[in-house]
């Protein structure tokens, strides 16, 4: 039996007695052959694969920026301090897990967060040069996990774990409607 190569999760129960699947990749598709053990197996694909494109553990990117009014704590309402925002932090963190994964999608995909486990650790004054950067560390069918952290130039200043799903963004935007 021949299942999608897109199949990230592949849990193969069928009329074999009491035998196991095993599961063997292709370029083109899994192939599910029987063989003769006791209990069924899972295996775990952790790339995705649609149109000859694989996110791959470990794909990784940076994002830059430099503390101004703009994105201080005092200027987004996160706080009355002019010191780098939280949410300016999470927000590069994010663009930056955002463009570990965008080269390696198919056309007509993107990601999108979904959620962000953050730990803002020091503060960083006006002028600061900060630098986000994000590793996949996780794929699990369209789920995408990210160990996220962002520096300046006096060390880490943010660290945490970030989750996007790829989507089709003609679907997702149509959501809206």
């Amino acid at each position: 039996e021949r299942v999608a190569a897109s199949a990230l999760h592949c849990l193969c129960r069928r009329d074999f007695g009491a035998g196991r699947l095993r599961l063997r990749m292709t370029p083109e598709s899994c192939v599910v052959r029987p063989t003769v053990f006791a209990k069924v197996i899972i295996y775990r694909l952790n790339v995705i694969r649609n149109n000859n494109i694989m996110l791959e553990k470990g794909l990784s990117a940076q994002s830059r920026t430099t503390v101004t009014n703009e994105n201080t704590a005092a200027a987004m309402g996160s706080g009355d301090l002019p010191v780098f925002a939280t949410p300016s932090m999470v927000a590069l963190m994010e663009n930056a897990a955002m463009t570990a994964a965008a080269a390696a999608l198919p056309d007509g995909s993107t990601t999108v967060g979904a959620e962000m486990n953050v730990t803002h650790i020091k503060p960083s004054g006006l002028g600061a040069e900060i630098t986000a950067t994000a590793v996949l560390t996780e794929v699990d069918g369209r789920r995408l996990t990210f160990n996220v952290g962002a520096r300046d130039a006096e060390g880490m200043i943010g660290e945490g774990v970030h989750i996007r799903y790829v989507v089709d963004r003609e679907k997702f935007m149509a959501k809206l409607h």
